[in-house]
């Protein structure tokens, strides 16, 4: 009778143990698949390790099977690189492009879709620019100036056609308060690229002007590789214009849309009348001397005058001129105005460059072309916007 229960007990302990084993696998079997779960693959471009990354492209990151979390890109100078996560969170694309010569260090936080978290760096270094593209900006930052400025961009090397698009979408200007305007190209008269950005119509005085361009390796073609970013701004002062009616010999002078006194003075005679239409002040001279063979008189002339006002690039100028014995009588200069040395003070001081003279009555039919200068209010609005490289 002892037998029996020995047999019972023999075949329920197999049963525990079968029980226990079990559990104990299923436990193991969790644990591996948790440590087996693969990270997000991560894929930065330019590609990690590359010692001369193409140019032209933003840094992108790209990550299967997960998530983005974090992004830290910075060049070598320690310099952040500002991005853009994609609204699925598996992409971030860099704003700018990368900068030739430089190398970037790219830093990534990630997620798994089964949630494992994961880090990961990449280093790349971009190729260096055959040859580099700048530019000179007009206005100076901080610069106050006159309601008919336009932003002027001048570029030392020249633009293809080709890129002329995506250089001018990089360009951006933001006013206070907002004021509708637009880019064109130009030929500066000193035969290089341009371009520039003009409001509809004049600036409203006090409007505060900011200026980005985000060129950071972007190619200008045969000019070469831009290299960095440029960002001014500017101020829009008072509303001084002038404007100089050839028959009466006159400019009058008006701020704020009201006269403030007219001068007497010579305009151009019949054989070089002065050139009609709206001009921009493009820059001062307190005293300069006025040669003939600049503007393609030969020698005949070589005299000294004070507070000159320039207009045009070929030489429209306002100045004084105490050689000239029939001012206010005769129009018998070469084409600019001329004054007397106190009337050239008075407008002198009166416009701010960027200010615009207005000249009426003229016999010049000659268009003049805005490159020569800042002549951008030679055109009409709608002539103004075929020169954008968008349209």
């Amino acid at each position: 009778m002892l037998a029996a229960p020995r047999r019972q007990a023999v075949r329920w302990i197999p049963v525990a143990l079968v029980a226990a084993t079990s559990l104990t696998a299923c436990g193991s079997s969790a644990a591996s698949s948790q440590a087996a779960e693969p990270a997000a693959k991560v894929t930065v471009t330019p590609a990690g390790g590359s010692k001369s990354a193409k140019l032209g492209s933003p840094i992108a990151i790209r990550a299967d099977g997960g998530k983005i979390t974090a992004v830290d890109a910075k060049d070598d100078k320690g310099t952040a690189v500002s991005g853009r996560l994609s609204g699925d969170g598996t992409s971030w694309t860099s704003n700018g492009k990368v900068r030739p010569g430089t190398t970037y260090t790219v830093r990534t936080s990630t997620t798994s879709d089964g949630g494992k978290k994961a880090a990961a760096t990449s280093e790349f270094t971009t190729a260096e620019a055959d040859r580099v593209n700048k530019l000179t900006n007009s206005p100076s930052n901080g610069q106050t100036v006159g309601t008919g400025m336009p932003v002027s961009i001048l570029f030392d090397n020249h633009i293809a056609k080709d890129r002329r698009a995506d250089i001018e979408k990089a360009l951006k200007v933001t006013t206070q308060p907002k004021v509708e305007g637009a880019w064109g190209w130009v030929t500066d008269y000193g035969g290089h690229d341009r371009i520039d950005w003009r409001p509809k119509t004049y600036w409203p005085a006090g409007t505060k002007v900011s200026v980005k361009g985000a060129l950071t390796g972007l190619d200008s073609g045969e000019g070469g590789w831009f290299v960095r970013d440029y960002n001014f701004g500017f101020t829009i002062g008072e509303d001084h214009k002038a404007v100089i009616d050839v028959p009466s010999h006159t400019l009058t002078m008006y701020a704020g849309g009201r006269s403030v006194g007219t001068i007497s003075g010579s305009a151009g005679s019949p054989e070089a009348p002065t050139r009609g239409g709206v001009h921009t002040v493009r820059s001062k001279n307190a005293a300069e001397t006025m040669d003939s063979a600049t503007i393609g008189y030969g020698n005949q002339w070589m005299l000294d005058s004070k507070w000159v006002t320039h207009l045009t690039a070929s030489g429209t100028f306002l100045h004084s001129a105490p050689w000239n014995k029939s001012l206010g009588v005769v129009n018998n200069s070469h084409g600019c105005f001329g004054m007397s040395t106190s009337d050239a003070k008075r407008v002198y001081d009166f416009l701010p460059v960027g200010s615009t003279v207005e000249v009426k009555g003229t016999s010049n039919t000659e268009k003049t072309d805005v490159g020569n200068g800042l002549e951008v209010w030679q055109e009409s609005w709608p002539q103004w916007q075929q020169r954008s490289a968008l349209k």
